[in-house]
């Protein structure tokens, strides 16, 4: 299993894609991802139409959690965060903001 740490001033998707690309790491599964960020955007799906995502962007502090895949190089991940009050947001990761603490994802690489 590999260690991936995402640091303060650090983006987590494109941290995790270089140190992915730097460990060789072109297929896996994130095993586990936890921490907590600052912002970050989340997707789910449209009602509608499954093929279209719907962003959204938060900006405050979350803890965070999720799990994913490595399909030829690029992190997918799915998460869940919860900010003040308790209430939580789950979809498709597409970027977080990390300043204040960090992210570790525990990698399984094929």
């Amino acid at each position: 299993m590999l260690l991936i740490s995402v640091q303060p001033g650090e983006e987590v998707m494109t941290s995790l894609t270089r140190q992915l690309e730097s460990a060789g790491v072109r297929n896996g599964a994130i095993a586990s991802l936890i921490g907590a960020i600052d912002g970050c955007g989340i997707s789910n799906m449209d009602k509608g139409n499954a093929q279209s995502d719907i962003v959204s962007e938060l900006n405050q502090p979350f803890e965070l959690s999720g799990t994913g895949e490595i399909r030829d190089g690029k992190p997918h991940i799915h998460c869940v965060v919860s900010g003040e009050g308790n209430a939580s947001i789950a979809g498709h990761l597409h970027w977080a903001k990390v300043e204040s603490f960090f992210v570790n994802a525990y990698v399984l690489p094929l």
